[in-house]
């Protein structure tokens, strides 16, 4: 086994989560060898890509699909990602404040936003309550043509943008910092397959086989690909959920404004953003549509998505219970057809009239090539539809994680964790007080 092949712990992956986790591992434990697999040339290409999320650092104060204990929790990683960005200077540059609201449209809607204040507002104490005329202000559009009453709770100076694929690559940089410690970084490497050999973990791909004594799988939907290959995870079936977006052809929006979420549906509430990447430009979205592949618009083979899928009596179960209901029903119906060319964009403005009454259908155009893919993770032994992320572990050193929203504001604190798994399995220190010190 040559030296230049061995690694104590390799991660594949190399979108926000594993990059998070390739940084976390060399700054702050004893580990003295690290590597990272990235099938593209260069990290943060797939999901990370700004292109490909909302840019959003999911905090839980305008996250109305967010429960009390679940925003503590999210708030305290999203926190972790501010506080590091911040240290190293990318406030301004990948981290942004932006103005961010949680909008209610209708008599039903305004209480329960103004319920929901009165809740959070203990823990979020910076947030505001906004009455039509602090929003006329703030965001006229919102208000132009409205008839319904709207409400909304917000915050004006919080870091509330980010560029996720800033982000990842700077965690790379900033790896690669660390002295005696050897982080190797591979791009344009595939890991096609996983085995077991002693006690290593084998890594095989076209540039031959690589070696590790922990590996942590980041890859998105590639994920539960592996896990199954290996035998694992045969409890889980992914689901392939793409999202679309529309662009306003010129900037009506400049806040960060999201619509509440109906709890019955899985998937993300239509909002509209300031993009960061493209001056002048909002953003509207996401759509969610199951889609037969792995990544939204790179050639993936068909049998890697049946793989990953698992369809059986249980899979089939999950989607007819979400089937009979009208609500969902309707909601994939609507969504299908947002990506129809001809009729979408007079289909999607509809949508968009919550947010934007006098929005008309020649002021937006579909966003081509832009939206990334989720991995809804069913649990085929409850047949259920998880909403969360899920983590396979092992007793071999081997970690799957599949990480939907908000993977990528949680990813310093789901580096974290994996982190104390691994120093728990190879008897390696984890500088927690460091780790702490730094990033809380």
């Amino acid at each position: 086994m040559s030296n230049n092949h061995y690694f104590q712990v390799a991660i594949i992956g190399g979108g926000i989560s594993g990059t998070a986790l390739l940084y976390t591992l060399a700054r702050y434990t004893d580990i003295k060898s690290i590597a990272l697999f990235e099938k593209y040339g260069e990290v943060g290409s797939v999901n990370t890509n700004a292109k490909s999320n909302s840019q959003t650092l999911h905090c839980g104060d305008i996250e109305t699909n967010y429960t009390y204990e679940k925003a503590k929790k999210v708030k305290r990683t999203a926190n972790m990602l501010e506080k590091y960005a911040l240290q190293h200077g990318y406030g301004g540059e990948h981290i942004h404040k932006v103005t961010k609201m949680a909008l209610g449209v209708g008599d039903e809607e305004v209480a329960y936003i103004k319920a929901r204040y009165e809740e959070f507002v203990p823990f979020f104490p910076y947030m505001e309550l906004w009455d039509e005329e602090a929003l006329a202000e703030i965001e006229p559009a919102l208000l132009e043509g409205r008839k319904e009453p709207i409400i909304a709770m917000g915050a004006k100076n919080e870091y509330s943008a980010v560029d996720f694929g800033a982000i990842a690559k700077s965690f790379v940089t900033n790896a690669e910092k660390e002295s005696k410690k050897e982080v190797s970084v591979f791009l344009d490497t595939e890991i096609k397959a996983m085995k077991t050999r002693g006690d290593k973990t084998v890594l095989q791909c076209d540039k031959g086989e690589f070696f590790a004594d922990f590996v942590v799988v980041d890859a998105g939907a590639h994920s539960l690909l592996l896990a199954h290959q290996m035998g694992f995870g045969e409890e889980y079936s992914c689901l392939p959920i793409g999202g679309s977006f529309f662009y306003a052809k010129k900037n009506i929006l400049n806040s960060k404004v999201y619509t509440g979420q109906n709890p019955k549906l899985p998937f993300a509430a239509v909002h509209g953003d300031p993009d960061l990447v493209k001056d002048g430009i909002a953003r509207f979205g996401p759509t969610a549509l199951a889609l037969p592949k792995l990544e939204r618009y790179r050639a993936s083979h068909f049998l890697d998505f049946l793989n990953s899928l698992s369809p059986d009596e249980a899979v089939l179960k999950v989607f007819y219970d979400l089937l009979k209901d009208d609500d969902i029903r309707d909601y994939i119906f609507r969504n299908f057809i947002y990506e129809i060319p001809g009729i979408r964009r007079n289909e999607f403005v509809k949508e968009l009239k919550k947010i934007i009454p006098n929005i008309k259908a020649d002021e937006i155009e579909f966003a081509e090539n832009i939206g990334g893919l989720r991995p809804q993770v069913i649990d085929k032994v409850k047949k259920k539809l998880l909403l969360g992320e899920a983590k396979i572990e092992t007793d071999i050193g081997v970690i799957f994680n599949m990480t939907p929203s908000p993977g990528a504001t949680s990813c310093l604190g789901n580096a974290e964790v994996d982190t104390k798994l691994i120093c728990d399995y190879l008897k390696q220190e984890f500088y927690a007080k460091k780790f702490k010190d730094e990033l809380e």
